[in-house]
């Protein structure tokens, strides 16, 4: 293997590696708030002024089903809503003032959450900072997926999801120190920590440039020049990168006189690839990790389960332990379509075990101890399979004229099905309702299998390709499975065109002469 030059170092890009350190503070915030919600449900504190007494219960309190619907539903439905309108806000707003406006929602719904104790506000706080979150999500992923080159796209999204586990663990680590207060200390300190992560966000996007591509999708080329040259090595050829993303963004307008949220359902091209956005990222609902994520704590609890936030400190820990596993070995040698089958396979029989498990001895010491191992090693899958690989297979499928609104539309549907599972999960698990608890994996397991089945089927291999290059094998209507050997038509330094054209099929239909054309190929992992 040849050794790597000076500009292919990680060091060459530090800026890059910069910039996008800054933007993963937005998952960061996110996790924090899905984890530090989780827990405030199983608090005393907390359940004595939005809950009720119920002696029956392992907690001895609890909330009315709808309530615990609401509080933790209502965020994941604003942030369907923001993301949902990504496309069109985009077309007139930027990526880091997207971000601004996140950080103002973020405050200001945790001012209505901390300053009273009316429920309406607190759902109306819930609501807001689902906004915020669902702009922190889809707007921070645009960022790095246009930002940053391609033989590091994937490591900084597996960075993404790591911040987004990470600041999970750190909510309900803080739950766990508080939970013992006996006033409603116990869940304002949580929501006070909700500050800090804006505070820092809003300071350092002042920072770093805005997203190039971007800059010259809305007719600002020699500022996306900049911006390109800011994040790229000194001896990059940043002009002929910016020509060619230039050049790959009039060539989609060509095939559309103009920049269309219809244009995602009536090109077919562009509804293959919004239809495989969304499915991709709706992967991680059909896991069922949502309920786990959303209501650990309390899912545990109501299971008997000793010790239910310290329980759920471990349950984060081991999904960040494999997200570290991941960035180590799975980022560099393996496939996405491989690893989100091996995933969803393995999450699936998990839930299924738990399921039965807890069916035939619901209860016992030994049930316990069953449902914590199995439910450490579903999230080590989940976060080390699933989750990342979902949000990086649905940021690099849509069009470069059309990303904002596919991928807008895909974080959409995939906050909706978080929304859906996070609404109706407490009807299967809570004590007042069907009271089902862990028996709520079996169903999860057929939606595991069906998900499996349609990556196997369906879903094209991106690794290792500019969002150039799978521009290009859209455009050829390629079938998924021929997507990881195709050789693309590119721009290459010449003096890698010789070899280029060498390896290339002389029966190619679009075989030319090397003086005219230079072939680029596909990254091995």
């Amino acid at each position: 293997m040849a050794p790597k030059t000076e500009e292919e170092k990680w060091k060459a890009h530090w800026k890059c590696f910069v910039a996008c350190g800054i933007i993963v503070l937005c998952p960061f915030q996110y996790g924090v708030d899905f984890g530090l919600i989780g827990g405030l449900q199983a608090m005393r504190g907390f359940l004595e002024i939005y809950g009720h007494e119920a002696p029956e219960t392992p907690l001895g309190w609890n909330l009315d089903t709808l309530r615990q619907q609401l509080i933790s539903s209502l965020m994941t439905l604003g942030a369907f809503i923001s993301s949902g309108t990504a496309g069109v806000v985009a077309t007139y707003i930027s990526r880091r003032q997207c971000l601004w406006i996140a950080c103002l929602f973020c405050c200001i719904a945790n001012i209505m959450m901390m300053a009273t104790e009316n429920i309406g506000a607190l759902y109306a706080g819930r609501f807001l900072i689902g906004l915020a979150n669902g702009y922190f999500m889809t707007f921070s992923q645009l960022y790095i997926q246009e930002s940053s080159p391609a033989r590091y796209r994937g490591l900084f999204l597996t960075v993404f999801q790591f911040f987004t586990s990470f600041g999970t663990l750190i909510g309900t680590i803080i739950d766990w120190a508080t939970a013992g207060r006996p006033d409603k200390s116990a869940y304002l300190i949580p929501l006070g920590i909700i500050y800090i992560v804006p505070a820092i966000l809003t300071a350092s996007l002042f920072f770093i440039p805005e997203s190039p591509r971007w800059l010259i999708l809305t007719g600002r080329y020699d500022e996306g020049v900049r911006s390109l040259r800011w994040l790229r090595p000194v001896a990059a050829d940043v002009d002929g990168e910016a020509a060619e993303i230039k050049a790959a963004i009039d060539r989609e307008k060509e095939l559309g006189s103009s920049v269309s949220v219809l244009d995602m359902f009536t090109n077919p091209i562009d509804r293959r690839r919004t239809a495989l956005a969304v499915c991709s990222v709706t992967l991680q609902a059909a896991s069922g990790s949502m309920f786990i994520i959303a209501y650990k704590a309390y899912f545990l609890g109501m299971s008997n389960i000793p010790n239910p936030f310290g329980m759920s400190n471990v349950l984060s820990t081991m999904g960040i332990l494999a997200i570290f596993f991941n960035s180590l070995i799975v980022v560099r040698y393996g496939r996405r379509r491989v690893i989100l089958m091996i995933g969803l396979a393995l999450c699936g029989i998990f839930q299924l075990i738990i399921a039965i498990v807890y069916d035939k001895q619901p209860g016992t010491t030994s049930t316990g101890q069953v449902l914590v191992a199995f439910t450490c090693i579903y999230m080590m899958s989940y976060n080390g399979m699933i989750s990342t690989y979902a949000w990086l297979a649905g940021g690099e499928i849509p069009s470069q004229r059309l990303r904002s609104y596919t991928f807008g539309l895909a974080a959409a549907v995939g906050f909706f099905f978080a929304w859906l599972t996070t609404f109706t999960a407490p009807y299967f698990i809570n004590p007042e309702s069907l009271n089902w608890g862990p028996r709520y994996g079996y169903i999860w397991f057929p939606s595991c299998v069906v998900a499996t089945l349609w990556v196997f089927f369906f879903l094209p291999e991106t690794k290792g390709r500019t969002l150039e290059e799978i521009d290009e094998m859209f455009e050829a209507r390629l079938p998924a499975r021929k997507f990881r050997k195709h050789v693309c038509v590119g721009h290459l330094p010449a003096q890698d065109e010789n070899n280029a054209s060498a390896e290339r099929p002389a029966s190619s239909e679009n075989e030319k002469s090397t003086s005219d054309v230079k072939i680029q190929h596909d990254e091995k992992a």
